[in-house]
């Protein structure tokens, strides 16, 4: 009874946007070819350029700005000091849809201490106002004569302006003052524009560190305990101490950075020797990222040998040292790896650093970001609930930001984006926030939405609500929704399937492959690096919205993730495990019809194996014609169920939202360990199981146990001969018309063959 609202309140549904590319807008104009997946949005445009001729007030100064009112709403540009001939160029837009009024002013004014002096000012009436259509080019501004008040035409002050309505597809429409962003202040206006962001290209560094020769240790009668330690920019790494102590070491060991272009850290080499539990320094080497060599292959680069530099503090100065000694390098920029930023299972690009190993793109992915509707309040404004929303979405190495929403729980976009696809097995991921730029703080998350490009349709437009589901301390719950269109496209059918047979990484992955923990962590540097460069932009992409988008701390442990997991694997193995169930019936003739049945098609099949195989595969076509029209009409979207956030403990979700290192006192960690260690007994004993089965199997000819392996030995070369003997179809057909044999012949005592199996030796009594 609970479940049916539960699960649609947070179910995926069917929208009917007025956009062109569903076929449910007819007609329009040019704009609606390149912005099909949006609704349209009236705008009047009003761009100021400048001045000529200001006349000066009484105190011989001009300090000139442009106020532009249409109704109650009023924009301002900034003003100058003592100049008759300002320069503005600026944009004004106001929504069609909030005007109430039939004219445009524009007035000039001089800033004043006081009050501020109006110099002139020009009307418009709207019904005049021309319409513009992208792709003509923009409208020509022009020279307007001033007016005072009583509507005379001033001597000789002027203005340039042009006046035009459009749509969001103006190229205007982006560095323009918003109407409904008139209570920002010219200064926030940038925080809150649409942009679009590239991450830096990345690259992994290869760092070979062979030997060292003629090292200085400060002690001369010792043999130093030598290791090399790298640095770049923040991330350090060290190889092992050295097999060989001596004063020329060897390690062959390789060590691996990110670093991201344009490249702004050397390359620091330090090598130290081991005294004790510190570590002494003998030399340093720095080289500049600039002269590393690139390679898009698993070839080697040509090693070389390089200048160890010894310096030694004397009375707080640096005191160098001529020579030190040398050390034996291999360095490369790889460009033949992919930088991984996201999770490999929802990761939006495969393809190599290098370009040029580039292949051709093989369709194009659009996504319109109409509107969202029920948010939640995000944060308090004069007393009442408000949110600042927009949205980021991520495919690639293009991230793209719309303009925000102020003070709306229910804004609407209504801009589209596109990107090049070059494997339709990745993901786009979309996230909504409420924007903290204006209060000084931090931007919240809202929700996110991912989609996996390899469940749409072709040239088919998806239009749906997508529930915003967040997991908070208190429970999951609902932010609002989010309406999005999508379509994905391809140039070629041909290409687009033969990816299906290609590997999902680039070659050097499986050349020279990485560990896990290596790959954890150059995930992690990357976020870094990519949370750094992309918050120097301008307006910046701040980190916790990086971070989301990235879902960095994901691999941390929570029992609720466990859970699903364990779930998951359940509903993989349930088919297995219903069809011993259905195969178990047949034996027990719970059916007998059926049981007859299958009786046949086995007789049939051992009568003539060559039929075997082809009736396997005909059963898996007809099973997949039959799953044909049950298949999903919609994208993929955020489950409760999956995730198991409809019925997690409340202690569950503390732990999950604790910080790490962990904030909570010393009786909470130890309730939490010994749960943990309650899950992780039962993770034991399953994986102690499946241990002791295999070791029972490899035991049956290890001569563990003589005597059982004496019988399974004998038990095999009597098999040997029966089967020579014998022809197969008859052995085959024994073998099943015993497994198939009717209950009554059956007895509740366990088979031979698993009395047997079940008395085999494990080394499970060796364990301590």
């Amino acid at each position: 009874m609970q479940k049916g609202p539960m699960h649609e309140e947070f179910a995926l549904k069917q929208t009917a946007p007025k956009i062109a590319g569903s076929g449910v807008m007819i007609g329009g104009d040019k704009v609606t070819v390149a912005y099909d997946l949006v609704e349209q949005m009236e705008y009047l445009y009003v761009r100021v350029v400048k001045a000529k001729e200001l006349t000066k007030d009484v105190t011989g100064s001009c300090d000139p700005y442009v106020e532009v009112k249409v109704g109650n709403y009023k924009g301002v540009t900034k003003h100058f000091k003592n100049k008759t001939n300002p320069e503005w160029n600026y944009v004004f837009a106001f929504s069609q849809d909030r005007l109430q009024a039939s004219y445009i002013e524009v007035c000039v004014k001089d800033k004043d201490v006081v009050v501020d002096e109006m110099i002139g000012r020009i009307v418009f009436d709207l019904v005049d106002v021309p319409r513009r259509v992208p792709p003509d080019s923009s409208l020509a501004p022009q020279w307007y004569r001033l007016e005072d008040k009583r509507g005379e035409k001033l001597k000789k002050e002027e203005i340039m302006l042009a006046v035009w309505r459009g749509t969001q597809a103006d190229e205007a429409f982006c560095d323009a003052w918003h109407s409904d962003a008139a209570a920002v202040g010219s200064e926030g206006i940038s925080r809150i524009r649409g942009k679009v962001y590239l991450s830096p290209r990345l690259w992994y560094i290869r760092v070979n560190v062979i030997e060292c020769q003629d090292l200085l240790p400060s002690e001369k009668n010792r043999q130093p305990e030598c290791c090399v330690k790298v640095i770049c920019g923040n991330q350090a790494l060290k190889t092992k101490i050295s097999p060989i102590k001596s004063v020329n070491p060897l390690w062959n060991e390789d060590l691996v950075f990110v670093v991201a272009e344009p490249f702004e850290d050397p390359l620091v080499i330090n090598v130290e020797d081991k005294v004790g539990s510190n570590f002494e320094f003998l030399g340093k080497c720095v080289l500049p990222l600039g002269i590393v060599p690139r390679r898009l292959d698993n070839k080697p680069v040509p090693s070389k040998w390089h200048n160890l530099e010894k310096y030694t503090v004397v009375e707080g100065e640096k005191k160098e040292t001529k020579f030190a000694s040398k050390i034996h390098l291999r360095l490369s920029l790889d460009g033949g790896y992919h930088v991984l930023d996201e999770s490999i299972h929802y990761s939006s690009d495969f393809k190599p650093t290098s370009k040029l190993l580039w292949k051709s793109s093989i369709g194009l992915l659009e996504l319109g970001i109409i509107s969202a509707t029920g948010f939640s309040p995000m944060k308090s404004k004069d007393g009442r609930g408000t949110t600042d929303a927009y949205c980021v979405a991520k495919y690639g190495p293009k991230w793209v930001r719309t303009r925000t929403i102020i003070d709306s729980l229910s804004p609407k976009w209504n801009e589209q984006y596109t990107w090049e696809v070059h494997d339709p097995c990745t993901v786009i991921t979309v996230g909504v926030f409420d924007n903290g730029y204006l209060q000084g703080g931090k931007c919240s998350s809202i929700g996110k939405v991912r989609i996996r490009l390899s469940t749409l349709e072709t040239d088919k437009v998806y239009t749906h609500s997508y529930p915003l589901i967040v997991l908070q301390p208190s429970g999951v719950k609902k932010m609002g929704e989010v309406q999005l269109a999508v379509r994905f496209s391809c140039t070629s059918y041909v290409n687009m399937l033969s990816k299906y047979a290609q590997p999902l990484f680039p070659k050097m992955h499986y050349a020279h492959p990485m560990s896990i923990s290596q790959q954890d962590f150059l995930r992690f540097q990357t976020i870094q690096i990519l949370s750094t460069r992309l918050g120097r932009a301008e307006p910046p992409l701040k980190k916790e919205v990086v971070d989301y988008m990235l879902d960095v701390g994901s691999h941390i442990w929570s029992v609720r993730r466990a859970k699903a997991n364990f779930f998951r694997l359940m509903y993989v193995v349930s088919p297995i495990m219903a069809i011993g169930k259905w195969f178990d019936q047949i034996c027990h003739w719970k059916n007998p019809l059926t049981t007859i049945l299958i009786h046949i098609l086995f007789v049939i099949l051992v009568l003539y194996p060559e039929l075997i195989l082809p009736t396997f595969f005909l059963y898996l076509f007809l099973i997949g014609i039959w799953h044909y029209r049950l298949k999903p009409r919609h994208p993929p979207h955020m489950d409760i169920h999956l995730s198991h956030a409809h019925a997690v403990f409340p202690d569950d979700l503390d732990e999950e939202f604790d910080t790490f290192p962990t904030s909570r006192g010393s009786d909470k960690v130890r309730m939490r360990y010994d749960r943990l260690r309650s899950v992780g007994g039962r993770i034991q004993t399953v994986i102690g199981d499946l241990a002791t089965q295999g070791e029972r199997f490899h035991s049956l000819l290890s001569w563990r146990d003589p005597r059982a392996s004496a019988l399974f030995v004998a038990f095999c070369l009597f098999a040997a001969i029966i089967m020579y003997v014998t022809p197969f179809q008859v052995v085959a057909l024994l073998i099943g018309l015993y497994v198939l044999r009717h209950p009554r012949f059956r007895q509740k005592l366990p088979t031979l063959s698993t009395s047997f199996f079940k008395r085999l030796p494990a080394r499970a009594e060796s364990m301590l």
